[in-house]
């Protein structure tokens, strides 16, 4: 059992494998050696720095041309005092491919957050650090590299997402010990940049109503799945994708209660949006309508094949009717404005759209909030009522259950009765 000094390469590990030397030594890398274990198909990478036997990590996870690369970076981390280990990767390269894997099968995601994450390591991490070893990964390396060019070519909010994806690729990895330490630990986007990533303004305000609900009023005659889309998400401040996705099985029209599942939502909270007798009236109307064409399928805006539509297909409706000045976000947005300025409860109006609550907000509210929660879209639509939402469900009765011969007389009592935002 011997000490051979040689050119350390994959072709010669092979060829000295067959053997019976343990350690290799290499003749141009100071103090590289790989010593060969028991089954001689595996070894371990070490490094001797003033007689001390540094581990760098395990062949053939690590091949020969791996650590002759990270071996500079190995000699700076032991001369800072920190560890010499390798993980099986050294490239950032490798490191994102096995998140990205991680995230296309994980099933608590959303497909619309696969699809973003997917996005931001093919397009933007990949190009710009893909090609850094995972040694080199430091705030220098990361402004150098990644931060300074990409605010150059995408928004700084976009910049940010992607150095937050980053940052869980990294942590993830590390609590799973595939890398050995973490060079993101510290490292904080405000490190970089300054800018303040704000909310986007809507593009829609509550004076715009009244001719956004004529324009929906004609949809409805010549496109009422599209219409409707807007106008469920208009009136119950939803997300594109919690919309989208309705089935009739979670409308109850006797209940009024339109009931969201864990799975269609972005928090992963089930939600229960009460139905005002407005909708009520829309949807009867919009699923007589679908029964006409021949639909008795389960969702209540389906796709041409299977299923609900998708995201984009549902993304194009917006573009259809907002060509261009609005999108499906604003709707919800104009919707949360429209409760504040009718003077609906903070909370309620969070309970409403959805919104991730702290634990100790959950644990104040009580069964009184449904009651809130209606209370506070009958308010809501009676108000659209007078900006034109009568003439579109056509409705007869009021709350009280008082009859009206047309939708005039309808408006006449929502713009008499109900508080202007």
């Amino acid at each position: 059992m011997t000490t051979t000094a040689v050119k350390i390469t994959d072709a010669e590990i092979k060829r000295q494998a067959a053997g019976e030397v343990r350690d290799l030594r290499d003749i141009e890398a100071r103090g590289l050696y790989l010593r060969f274990a028991k089954d001689r198909t595996r070894a371990s990478w070490y490094l001797v720095v003033r007689g001390e036997w540094k581990l760098i990590g395990r062949y053939p996870d690590l091949s020969a041309k791996q650590v002759a690369a990270a071996l500079p970076g190995i000699r700076l981390r032991l001369d800072a005092g920190e560890g010499s280990n390798l993980s099986k990767w050294l490239l950032v390269s490798e490191l994102l491919d096995w998140y990205a894997d991680r995230m296309a099968r994980d099933r608590s995601l959303s497909s619309k957050r696969k699809k973003t994450g997917a996005s931001l390591i093919k397009c933007h991490l990949k190009p710009l650090l893909g090609a850094v070893p995972l040694a080199s990964v430091d705030k220098s390396t990361l402004d150098d590299r990644f931060m300074w060019p990409a605010q150059e070519s995408i928004g700084i909010d976009y910049v940010r997402s992607a150095f937050q994806l980053l940052a869980l690729a990294f942590r993830q990895a590390f609590k799973l010990r595939l890398i050995t330490s973490n060079p993101m630990k510290d490292v904080k986007f405000s490190d970089f940049s300054k800018a303040k990533v704000g909310v986007k303004p809507s593009r829609l305000r509550v004076t715009q109503l009244q001719d956004l609900l004529t324009l929906l009023r004609d949809s409805m005659a010549s496109a009422p799945a599209d219409a409707m889309l807007a106008l469920m998400m208009l009136c119950h401040g939803t997300r594109i994708g919690e919309t989208r996705q309705a089935q009739w099985s979670h409308v109850s029209l006797a209940e009024r209660e339109w009931f969201i599942p864990t799975e269609n939502t972005k928090t992963r909270c089930e939600h229960h949006l009460p139905l005002t007798h407005q909708v009520c009236a829309l949807l009867e109307r919009y699923r007589d309508w679908q029964a006409a064409k021949g639909y008795k399928g389960t969702y209540v805006f389906p796709a041409r094949g299977r299923g609900p539509i998708s995201d984009s297909q549902a993304c194009a409706v917006s573009t259809r009717l907002g060509k261009g000045e609005w999108t499906s976000h604003d709707l919800r947005k104009v919707a949360r404005t429209g409760w504040t300025d009718l003077g609906v409860d903070f909370l309620i109006g969070e309970m409403l759209v959805n919104h991730t609550m702290t634990r100790n907000v959950q644990t104040y509210i009580h069964t009184s909030a449904e009651l809130l929660k209606r209370e506070a879209l009958n308010k809501w639509h009676d108000w659209l009522d007078g900006k034109g939402f009568g003439l579109i469900h056509r409705s007869t009765m009021t709350r009280n259950g008082n009859s009206h011969n047309d939708v005039e007389a309808l408006n006449d009592v929502a713009s008499s009765q109900i508080q202007k935002p």
